[in-house]
């Protein structure tokens, strides 16, 4: 069967800090759950499979189609570096409470003591409200005894760096970076396949049975980065039809497409798959004689066979695009 761009149902994860934003805003029903503080949209996490919503192979996880369609779905060298894994995740936050202060591990970390890959992601915000705020890194650089001194008497964010945050804001958050989003945001996460986070501090919420969340102090001490930084923030310029490179490193390319009118798009010596994220508008996605549409809300996966599109647009429309360079 000749390969098409994939459409997922999503995966919805019900959290203590979650919110009603990805129905409200991004409209997609989460059922009888109380909140949803996570969609995984693209997973090829196991337990956590992606399985394709429309077209001929409707009702296929993500890892039976690798399996399948090899390097003609995800590329010949990614296939030869990941082989059935498929390297990245996709998923909408919303953070109706502070998430938990965390970090993850890179991937000779998450490899010795996880068997997986390590975390570096990225944050694309869609909708904050005002005053909104998440940390990313340290506002100075601090000594790992330094930080156990902050940590043990509950004063940790007087040394976090926080950022007020509004829509389009991008941040790169590289594995051992120390960060949490702040109540208010809802944002798309672009990142490695990977579902290990060592959480630092909690904010001493405990759940529904009254339990405290676990902590993974000493975990988390082996891969922080104490470093200061002075660029948390990416800074780029918005520009109409044409790409707007946001993110670049050895785990994924991210660029910002949008659409007013048409715009083309060549993979032609990429021999990779490409992720689009909708965030804002309404297109048509044109392959060859064929074409499947893409909304606010949508994520859809362009198979590596297909080395060519154009995305027209029907309203003005916003869209991430990602792949391994």
């Amino acid at each position: 069967m000749e390969l098409y761009p994939l459409k997922f149902n999503p995966i919805f994860k019900e959290k203590i800090w979650g919110g009603q934003k990805i129905k409200t805003i991004l409209g997609k029903d989460f059922g009888p759950l109380p909140n949803c503080g996570e969609t995984w949209e693209i997973s090829g996490v196991k337990g956590n499979v992606s399985k394709v919503s429309e077209g001929l192979l409707k009702g296929c996880g993500l890892d039976v189609l690798i399996e399948e369609y090899k390097g003609k779905l995800v590329g010949e060298r990614i296939y030869k570096e990941f082989g059935n894994e498929f390297p990245l995740l996709v998923k909408f936050i919303d953070a109706n409470e502070d998430l938990s202060i965390q970090v993850h591990p890179d991937d000779k970390v998450a490899k010795a003591k996880h068997s997986c890959f390590g975390k570096t992601e990225m944050w694309y915000v869609f909708q904050a409200e005002e005053g909104a705020r998440l940390n990313t890194g340290f506002q100075k650089g601090v000594t790992k005894e330094k930080y156990l001194e902050y940590l043990d008497n509950n004063k940790l964010e007087e040394v976090l760096n926080f950022e007020e945050v509004k829509s389009g804001d991008v941040f790169f958050l590289p594995a051992g970076r120390v960060h949490f989003i702040g109540k208010g945001i809802l944002l798309a996460e672009i990142q490695q396949t990977s579902d290990i986070t060592y959480r630092i501090y909690d904010f001493d919420r405990v759940d529904d049975k009254g339990q405290k969340r676990e902590l993974h102090t000493e975990l988390a001490l082996d891969v922080i980065d104490f470093n200061h930084y002075s660029d948390y923030k990416t800074q780029y310029t918005d520009k109409i039809n044409a790409p707007v490179q946001l993110v670049q490193n050895v785990c994924f390319t991210t660029n910002l497409l949008h659409v007013d009118g048409t715009i083309s798009r060549s993979y032609k010596g990429l021999d990779c798959f490409v992720i689009y994220v909708c965030f804002e508008g309404k297109a048509v996605i044109k392959y060859g004689k064929e074409s499947v549409s893409i909304q606010k809300g949508d994520s859809v996966l362009i198979p590596a066979t297909i080395d060519e599109v154009m995305v027209e647009s029907i309203s003005e429309t916003k869209l991430l695009e990602s792949y391994i360079d």
